[in-house]
């Protein structure tokens, strides 16, 4: 992410573009039903995964998705908040990420 040298902090076009993905993220969440199980929401780099979702609620997105577009970014949001209804990536699993996206997982 790009740092505000004046503030010595997250630049603010980042500051937006974190709070527009939270906020796609619990939309989404209120959609699938699972905003109560929500703990955390965190953005930061990530070297492996575009995304994680912890049994306890914690979903973590990797800063990259901000520069991804929003078709994409709900698929990798949708797949991680189907992890607080399904654990695994079974038969249940992909029928409702078909159901809520409408398309086959990548």
């Amino acid at each position: 992410m790009k740092r505000d040298p004046a503030k010595g902090g997250m630049h603010p076009q980042d500051r937006i573009s974190r709070d527009l993905l939270v906020a796609e993220a619990r939309t989404w969440a209120r959609r699938i039903g699972v905003e109560d199980r929500i703990r955390e929401i965190h953005v930061r780099p990530m070297k492996r995964k575009w995304a994680s979702c912890s049994s306890g609620g914690r979903l973590t997105f990797d800063v990259g998705l901000l520069r991804q577009p929003a078709g994409f970014r709900a698929e990798v949001i949708v797949h991680e908040l189907l992890h607080l209804k399904v654990p695994n990536h079974g038969p249940l699993f992909r029928s409702l990420y078909r159901a809520y996206l409408g398309r086959r997982e990548r």
